[in-house]
């Protein structure tokens, strides 16, 4: 067997978990439209077994990182560090872009990085249900002028288009090893943050503007009966005015989303959930090392 672990990186909203959702055709990544979705690293398994002649059997461990961007705060140090971090422990790296190098400072920051490290590098440029023909052959030749990478991608993560092609050629980059996990396995976070993460992208999704950046999830109930898992959930945010938009007029806001992730929590366990959340406010804990460790950004 071929193993090896692959790293996703790339700015904020480009599509990291997005893609790597569709190589292993499940959710285990939150995904909305706001930038900086994903705070944790998330490791997704991929594992096939050969089924021609000649074709060997993989297992790949993706890693979904952080966006990369300049911090406003410790959380967004923490993100950034993450994911740079693991340039030197992966056997590949796949940096994704959704625009050419030109249109930004994002993207020449990080592949200045990875000009530093001989991980070999895969370049995927996501989107391109959008993006169109010229503007993809645009950021095509730009990427390719730099001499960084290995290989050149097009893809649409978010309908599954090239996505084979980019595990195959994260499958190149493998060498024989051991089988790290089963293959009935997708990925070794454990539920109660699938759970915590769930939550936390409902809110994403009912709350808009700068809201959903200061909010952070705490699993303090998880208890798993025959036919019920009981759930209970408190959300932290940093304004007292922030708890009044998240709780919503009679409390609507607050029960839509636990609805919508109690929905989403019985599809992953296969139990009927009962789910109760509760909103604080602790003010600035963006900022402070005891939170940020209390709510698993820190060791």
């Amino acid at each position: 067997m071929k193993s090896g672990f692959v790293g996703i990186i790339g700015r904020p909203n480009v599509g990291k978990s997005t893609l790597l959702n569709a190589i292993l055709g499940e959710k285990i990544a939150i995904t909305t439209e706001k930038p900086q979705t994903t705070r944790n690293i998330i490791r997704g398994i991929y594992t096939h077994y050969g089924e021609e002649d000649g074709e060997d059997d993989v297992q790949i461990v993706f890693i979904d990182t952080p966006g990369i961007h300049k911090p406003r705060n410790k959380l967004g140090e923490y993100m950034t560090e993450s994911a740079i971090a693991t340039f030197g422990e992966v056997d590949a790296i796949i940096f994704i872009v959704d625009d050419a190098l030109s249109k930004g400072p994002g993207d020449k920051y990080i592949l200045q990085l990875l000009k530093e490290t001989d991980t070999p590098k895969i370049l995927v440029i996501n989107k391109i249900d959008r993006i169109g023909p010229d503007a993809f052959a645009e950021i095509y030749r730009e990427y390719e002028e730099t001499g960084a990478f290995d290989t050149i991608l097009g893809t649409a993560a978010i309908d599954g288009t090239n996505v084979d092609d980019v595990i195959k050629a994260a499958a190149g980059y493998m060498e024989e090893g051991p089988m790290f996990f089963p293959d009935d396995i997708v990925t070794e976070n454990p539920a109660r943050f699938i759970v915590s993460e769930i939550i936390r992208e409902k809110i994403l999704l009912y709350l808009q503007d700068e809201v959903p950046h200061g909010v952070a999830v705490e699993i303090e109930q998880y208890e798993e009966e025959d036919d019920l898992t009981r759930i209970g959930a408190v959300i932290y945010c940093e304004r007292k005015s922030h708890k009044g938009m998240i709780i919503g007029k009679g409390g609507r806001k607050l029960k839509g989303i636990g609805k919508s992730a109690r929905q989403e929590i019985e599809a992953l366990l296969g139990t009927k959930v009962f789910l109760e959340t509760w909103v604080k406010v602790r003010e600035n804990w963006r900022d402070s090392d005891i939170a940020l460790t209390n709510f698993g950004y820190r060791d």
